[in-house]
């Protein structure tokens, strides 16, 4: 018996009973579009996420910490009780194959201009150094000063542009005040000074990991050291001559070393992948859930198959009287169900992109929120936008997968079907 006529008598069956294939071909799509709504979500959030820290990031970079690894927003702070100093990158910059190093000293603050008022980072940082680390901290608006005075202050996009409709906040030439609440005064009290705008940031767009921000007041380390009265900073940015793994690794230990093992030490490869490790494991986890989907619906082929099996004995029969080898009757069945799960696939595939982009955009629009502390609003937080990825890989493996879970449950109905006894079978009422 040809191909093509396999092909078509399994085609002819399904026809027959289109109300049956249909709620068959229907459990695989579910199954299928739950995978591919699924990891197409997950890698592109990856790829999003990915995309925002590399533009934070710089991959010839160290950040050192105190303890367990860096914190943000927060100064991090060992049980040793071990802090780090603003003048310990003169240590870190005697090492060899390091290019700079500037320290940071980070607060969360209350920023007022024209009677309103937001919650954003204040960072204390060498400006000259700082930029020749970080290529995003580059003025949009005005200019970053080589020598700035004290109350010069440099604003990221969301803090001049907080609502992102041009309704500026602050702009160049302007003055902020900067609310400070000293908790370790006792009773408490808020610190106050004004700072004049010398420039606006370029829009950064990315998550910050001691990289410039869209959302940080920038004001020199001396006044940030006079301001919040301490020499402790809470990070430590380290340039390297190059990425070469061999570096990272070799600056790496010699930090470690430099303050007896009290520090830690991360570089921004490092964090990109430990962040693509994590999506692997969750893509597999997200895949395996929605594959339970998919075995149920195996399960009903199975179903379907032995009930259409029970229905054709007598045609088998007839069949296999007329010549028909019980290859050729196993090969019906099993083409039956791969068309079935090739129809599935499809559908399933697209029905899955789509609902991954419904998904995206929902999420997506909600990603702007805003928040309080401390009684007082905070402008809205940057939307992330998240585009679904469906890649050859899970394109192919879906189709795959569809195919082969309905071949596989279809083969004991298919087996059963082609081992009926002509005799018997042309006797079956």
């Amino acid at each position: 018996m040809k191909a093509s006529d396999i092909l078509s008598y399994a085609f002819g069956a399904i026809k027959l009973r289109k109300l049956r294939a249909g709620l068959t071909t229907l459990g695989v799509v579910i199954g299928i579009a739950a995978i591919v709504a699924l990891l197409s979500i997950s890698q592109g959030l990856q790829s999003t996420i990915t995309e925002q820290l590399q533009t934070g990031f710089a991959t010839d970079t160290l950040i050192v910490s105190v303890g367990g690894g860096f914190n943000l927003g927060a100064m991090s702070t060992a049980s040793s009780g071990f802090t780090l100093l603003v003048n310990d990158t003169q240590e870190i910059d005697k090492i060899d194959n390091v290019d700079t190093s500037v320290a940071i000293i980070q607060r969360v603050i209350f920023v007022k201009s024209s009677g309103k008022e937001l919650v954003r980072y204040i960072v204390g940082v060498d400006f000259a150094k700082y930029a020749n680390i970080y290529s995003t901290f580059e003025a949009e608006g005005g200019a970053i000063p080589q020598d700035p005075s004290n109350e010069t202050v440099i604003v990221g996009k969301r803090v001049s542009d907080p609502w992102r409709n041009e309704t500026l906040f602050c702009d160049v030439n302007g003055t902020i005040q900067i609310i400070w609440t000293n908790a370790t005064a006792r009773p408490p009290k808020n610190e106050t000074y004004v700072g004049h705008v010398a420039a606006v940031l370029n829009e950064v767009g990315g998550l910050s990991i001691g990289g410039p921000s869209d959302n940080s007041v920038y004001i020199p380390i001396t006044q940030a050291q006079k301001f919040f009265a301490t020499d402790k900073c809470d990070l430590i940015i380290v340039k390297l001559k190059n990425d070469d793994e061999a570096t990272i690794e070799s600056v790496s230990d010699a930090i470690k070393e430099a303050f007896s093992g009290e520090v830690s030490v991360t570089s921004s490869t490092a964090v990109l992948r430990i962040l693509s490790s994590v999506f692997s494991t969750i893509e597999l986890f997200l895949a395996g859930i929605a594959a339970i989907s998919l075995l149920v619906a195996g399960i009903g082929i199975m179903n379907i198959m032995i009930v259409s099996l029970m229905e054709r004995t007598r045609e088998i029969g007839i069949l296999k009287a007329l010549g028909m080898k019980n290859r050729n009757v196993l090969l019906i069945f099993l083409c039956e169900a791969a068309i079935i799960g090739l129809m599935g696939a499809a559908i399933g595939t697209g029905s899955g992109w789509v609902l991954a982009n419904i998904v995206a955009i929902i999420f997506s629009g909600g990603g702007a929120g805003v928040f309080m502390q401390a009684g007082r609003q905070a402008a809205p937080t940057s939307r992330m936008t998240i585009t679904p990825v469906l890649t050859p890989t899970v394109f192919v493996g879906a189709m795959a997968f569809g195919l082969a879970v309905s071949v596989v449950f279809a083969l004991y109905p298919a087996w059963r079907a082609s081992r009926l006894n002509p005799v018997e079978a042309l006797r079956y009422e």
